[in-house]
């Protein structure tokens, strides 16, 4: 049966109800729970057009309008200074526009109320005369000669950002030449979106009287915004305290600083009154940093057996019209070179060139370690390929290829320095569990039936735990992490945090590690976050690296709390330092076991009986700067059906295996692969913020960038291995991100190989059911 082109655009897809209208528009509930005295409320105007000069702003109608504060444009900033701001990439952005917009829903104007409703009304009545100019939506045209600038700010009067390169070019190109095989694929990993639960928002609370600046704002790194605000608006830093409250979901989002804050803050100073600012769904999705739009080239040699000889792969990153990304500073392009994934590759070459578009700014992490998705996704695919061009099974080519155990620590051929693996035995359990040799024998029966089964693998290898100090750094900013603890004079202890978390249980973790380490229950262990003027520095939650850094200063700080106890212990004894054991929680005389304190023992004593000569207390702080990054890994097979009428994917079943070293809690990382499984699944079949050639955003709200609900999402089934970090305090890795990371290949390698006796070797995503019934049309298999 054939449907109409309209049809596919619910197909599949729950009609949403009148109670879930709340949730698609979003609101910020969180935020909107913080009430301050004479609050004020912030509204942006947004440009309806994504390329145009700005001739005139009339704000004369809406400073007219009952309860309207305050007007703010861009003019207004630039005697400020504030006209534009710094990006985490190093480019600048602007504030409000000034002269000119480059993408639609633009920020324009800000305007004060005393209400939301009179802050709305205000920003509508605001008259701006545009001038459309020549859009460029398609960045391969943006970098051509005669392609109109979009950045007439820069010296640079071209729409090329940088260029980034990493490899061996002429030992990759001589590979290739040499290779008996190559397989050459341009891959898209389309534009997509965060999307958190609740859009971004802020409370900005000048202060006349004390100078002091509170941000209520919902941020993964709190600390960095406080260093990046007091750079910017050139307050004191010790006179700027950000709260980031329970922030409804991040997944990268909420790390870079938005017009919006600027706007609040700005506001907030000059009325001297709170000025609350929280953006609507739309805002959200067309305005806030996206993620991927990466366009790849991929070339791939092996022998005719299968053994991979080198890798090539050039790539056009779209970033919009600034640059606002938030990677690490020697990264432009993030940590895509870990691109020859779980690979023994002799040899290879990436490079990365960005342009500007007329598209909102960004190129964020979306729950991945700076670019990490992208470049699994392009080496799971290509693998694909090669075993359809070699007539191989895709797990066997895998297999062959796999850097194996013992060659671990392992130096890739981009650079990096793999801390441990075990690929095989993630495969091999993967296959197991799924049974993989009965699914082939069925996918061969049901061909011969005429029916449509597919099987994808993808043996993913992650990079995580940014990062270490020599290496890693935003906005200068280097990237360690901390742990504060206080242990009360009755044992009950208080563990503050530079991290950030959104939903990831760091109240639960960071907890059973600090009552591990330290021989109390996890009851008696108070974990807090997210105030600078309480929490030692930190660079916050993102790329996975909460665990790899901040949990393994949770550990070392314990670690030092307990070295000083043991101390405090052996005065209590009566016994020699070096003759105190620590097990099971108690200190211990060796040799004597019945001669024994407790923790919450020597925690009072550290208050009312002191070795003589000691610093009463008990208390520690550590920084921990990781000497590696973490590199966890698996294996995911996904099985699909095809509906051969309608071109509907059903993913019939769904394996997992993931290995992120030791397992502090199974419930949560059980949790957090759910989660990334899901969103992989949302962009494999669903989900891209796309436009059409006027830079008009198509994909505005949740009835358009559609999110899966537990209809639609499949039955995840998981196991796991464990290979410990060898440089890691507990042996952890990582694994919030791991799912997003892994999974979208493996959905799109499932539905290739369904189509690949047709001769179908690649689509890209989202593989929608129209995408799908127009590929079986063109091949005849349905009219």
């Amino acid at each position: 049966m054939a449907l109409p082109e309209q049809a596919y655009a619910v197909l599949g897809h729950p009609v949403r109800r009148k109670e879930d209208m709340r949730f698609i528009q979003g609101r910020g509930r969180y935020l909107d729970d913080i009430v301050l005295p004479r609050m004020a409320y912030l509204a942006l105007v947004r440009s309806p057009y994504a390329h145009a000069r700005i001739r005139s702003i009339r704000v004369d109608a809406a400073k007219a309008i009952p309860g309207v504060l305050a007007v703010i444009t861009g003019e207004d900033l630039e005697e400020l200074g504030l006209a534009w701001m710094p990006t985490l990439a190093g480019d600048k952005q602007m504030v409000l526009a000034v002269g000119k917009v480059l993408f639609q829903y633009q920020e324009v104007a800000a305007v004060v109320g005393e209400t939301r409703e009179a802050a709305v009304d205000g920003a509508q009545a605001v008259e701006v005369d545009y001038e459309p100019l020549p859009v460029v939506v398609d960045p391969f045209r943006a970098l051509e000669p005669d392609a109109p600038v979009l950045r007439e700010d820069r010296e640079q009067k071209t729409n090329h950002i940088w260029h980034w390169e990493v490899g061996d070019r002429e030992a990759t190109e001589e590979a290739l030449r040499r290779s008996d095989v190559v397989i050459r694929e341009r891959i898209r990993f389309q534009r997509v979106h965060p999307a958190p639960l609740e859009p971004c928002g802020c409370i900005a609370d000048f202060d006349r009287i004390t100078g002091r600046l509170t941000l209520y704002v919902t941020s993964q790194a709190p600390h960095a915004y406080r260093t990046l605000l007091a750079l910017v608006t050139k307050l004191p830093e010790h006179m700027i305290r950000v709260i980031s409250p329970d922030i409804g979901g991040g997944f990268g989002n909420k790390v870079a600083i938005y017009p919006g804050y600027v706007c609040a803050v700005v506001a907030s100073m000059m009325l001297g009154r709170p000025v609350k600012w929280v953006e609507t769904r739309t805002e959200n999705l067309t305005s806030t940093s996206f993620a991927r739009d990466y366009h790849m080239m991929v070339e791939l040699g092996a022998t005719r057996e299968g053994k991979v000889t080198a890798l090539r792969v050039k790539t056009i990153a779209d970033h919009g019209a600034f640059d606002a990304s938030a990677n690490p500073t020697r990264f432009p392009a993030g940590l895509f070179s870990i691109c020859t994934g779980s690979y023994d590759f002799p040899v290879a070459f990436a490079e990365v060139d960005a342009v500007y578009t007329n598209k909102a700014p960004g190129g964020i992490s979306y729950r991945c370690s700076f670019r990490v998705t992208e470049a699994s996704y392009l080496i799971e695919r290509a693998m694909d390929i090669l075993a359809d061009e070699l007539g191989m099974d895709p797990a066997e080519l895998r297999r062959r290829n796999f850097i194996p155990p013992e060659k671990f620590p392992y130096r890739s051929a981009l650079g990096w320095t793999y801390d441990s693996g075990n690929y095989v035995a993630a495969l091999d359990r993967a296959l197991e569990l799924i049974g993989y040799e009965e699914l082939r024998r069925e996918q061969e029966e049901r061909r011969r039936r005429g029916e449509l089964m597919g099987i994808g693998i993808s043996s993913y290898t992650e990079i995580v735990g940014a990062g270490p100090s020599h290496t890693f750094d935003i906005a200068g900013l280097k990237m360690f992490d901390s742990c504060e603890i206080r242990v009360h004079p009755t044992g009950k202890i208080l563990a503050r945090f530079g991290t950030r978390h959104q939903g990831q249980g760091h109240e639960t973790t960071y907890a059973q590690i600090i009552a591990h380490e330290l021989g109390v229950s996890v009851e008696d262990v108070l974990v807090e976050e997210g105030d600078t003027d309480t929490a030692p520095y930190g660079l916050g939650t993102y790329a996975s690296r909460s665990t790899p850094t901040a949990g393994a200063a949770a550990a070392m700080c314990a670690r030092r709390i307990r070295e000083k106890a043991r101390k405090i212990a052996a005065h209590l004894l009566e016994a020699a330092e070096e003759d105190i054991v620590w097990e099971e929680g108690r200190f211990i005389v060796r040799g004597v076991p019945g001669k024994s304190v407790t923790f919450p023992q020597v925690a009072f004593a550290a208050y009312t009986n002191p070795p003589p000569g000691m610093e009463p207390g008990l208390e520690a702080v550590y920084y921990y700067d990781p000497p590696n990054l973490t590199f966890p890994f698996g294996t995911y097979v996904c099985v699909v059906d095809i509906d051969k009428g309608t071109g509907q994917v059903k993913v019939r079943r769904f394996v997992g295996v993931d290995d992120c070293g030791t397992v502090i809690n199974p419930m949560i990382v059980e949790g957090q692969i759910h989660g990334g499984l899901t969103e992989g699944f949302a962009i494999a079949f669903m989900q891209e913020i796309a436009y059409d050639e006027n830079g008009n955003c198509l994909s505005s709200n949740f009835t358009e960038y559609l999110i899966p609900t537990a209809v639609e999402t499949p039955r995840w089934e998981l196991d796991r291995t464990v290979t410990p970090s060898p440089h890691h305090p507990l042996g952890a890795k990582g694994v919030g991100e791991s799912a997003n990371v892994g999974s979208p290949a493996a959905f799109v390698n499932a539905v290739v190989d369904a189509l690949s006796h047709l001769g179908v070797r690649h689509i890209d995503m989202p593989i929608t059911p129209w995408k799908i019934w127009r590929i079986l049309r063109e091949h005849g298999i349905t009219e």
